[in-house]
C-alpha cells in the first residue's frame, strides 16, 4: 500500500491507496513542535485503529506548504515506516509545465490539484482550493498551469473577525436561511458564507473571461467547497479527495521508491 501524506498550515491529510482504491483517510493538527517520534507515533496509533499494519506500506509521497516540517514528516516515514517518501517539488516528475514568472513559487498542493483535476476532469479547468487560503488555479487547453489568485481562507477570515472584534462571537461556518441576518450569528453566517460565494462567482467570471472560454469547467475541494458549491452554479464539480488521488498519481509516474 502507497501512504499519502499533504501537509497543510493547517491540517496534515493523510491517505492509505491500496492500487487506485483509498483504504482510509485521515487528519491531524498542523503542530511545528513536534518531533518526527510524535508524529510516527500519531500515524502508527491511527493505523492500528484502522486494522492496519505499518509493514504493509510499501511506499509513500509527501506534498508539503510548510517547509520546516519536511525533514520531520521525511524522517518519520523512514524511522516508521522503513521507506524514503518521494517529496513533490523540484526534481519530481508531475507532467505539469508552469507557464509562471517562477515556478519555485508555486505551493506543492496546488500542482498535486491541478495533476488530479486534469486527469479526472480534462483540460481547461479552473481549480479551486478552499483551504488555509483560497486558492484558483487556472489550467489551460494544453494542461498548463498558467496562473491563478490566492485569497483569505474562510477559517482564517472568521478567526480574523472574532480575534479583531470587542464583541462578535465564535459561530458555527454555515449556511444561514437568508443574508438579512436577525442576530448576530446569523450576521456572521450571511458575510461569510455569502460574501466568499460572491468573491468565488467573481474571480471565477473574471478567469474564464481572461481564458476567453466561458465554458471552462470549475473543480473545487477542500473544507468549505461544499458549502460555497451549493450557493453559486460555476462550480462544476466538488472532489473532496483532489489531493490525496493527485499525490497517489504522481507516486506512480516516480515509482521507484520501495522498502528499504
Amino acid at each position: 500500500m502507497i501512504l499519502c501524506i499533504d501537509v497543510g498550515n493547517t491540517n496534515i491529510k493523510y491517505g492509505l491507496f491500496e492500487g487506485d482504491t483509498l483504504k482510509v483517510s485521515f487528519r491531524g493538527a498542523t503542530e511545528l513542535k513536534r518531533t518526527s517520534d510524535e508524529y510516527g507515533t500519531i500515524l502508527t496509533n491511527m493505523l492500528s485503529i484502522q486494522g492496519i499494519a505499518k509493514e504493509s506500506i510499501d511506499g509513500a509521497i509527501i506534498s508539503s506548504v510548510v517547509p520546516a516540517l519536511n525533514y520531520t514528516i521525511q524522517h518519520m516515514c523512514a524511522g516508521y515506516l522503513g521507506v524514503e517518501p518521494l517529496m513533490v517539488g523540484a526534481g519530481l516528475k508531475t507532467g505539469h509545465n508552469l507557464r509562471v514568472d517562477d515556478a519555485r513559487e508555486v505551493g506543492a498542493d496546488r500542482i498535486v490539484n491541478d495533476v488530479a483535476a486534469i486527469q479526472k476532469y480534462g483540460a481547461p479547468l479552473i481549480v479551486i482550493d478552499f483551504g488555509t487560503a483560497t486558492t484558483f488555479n487556472a489550467v489551460n487547453e494544453q494542461g498548463e498551469f498558467i496562473g491563478g489568485a490566492v485569497a483569505p481562507g474562510i477559517r482564517g477570515s472568521m478567526d480574523s473577525l472574532v480575534s479583531g472584534t470587542a464583541k462578535l462571537p465564535r459561530v458555527e461556518i454555515e449556511t444561514p436561511r437568508c443574508a438579512i441576518g436577525k442576530n448576530t450569528t446569523t450576521n456572521m453566517q450571511s458575510g461569510i458564507v455569502f460574501g466568499f460565494a460572491g468573491l468565488v462567482d467573481y474571480i471565477v467570471r473574471k478567469m474564464k473571461k481572461e481564458m476567453k472560454n466561458p465554458d471552462v469547467r470549475v473543480v473545487a475541494t477542500g473544507g468549505f467547497s461544499e458549502i460555497i458549491a451549493k450557493e453559486i452554479s460555476c462550480i462544476d464539480y466538488v472532489d473532496k479527495l483532489l489531493t490525496l488521488r493527485g499525490l497517489k498519481h504522481l507516486y506512480d509516474l516516480n515509482s521507484s521508491v520501495g522498502k528499504n
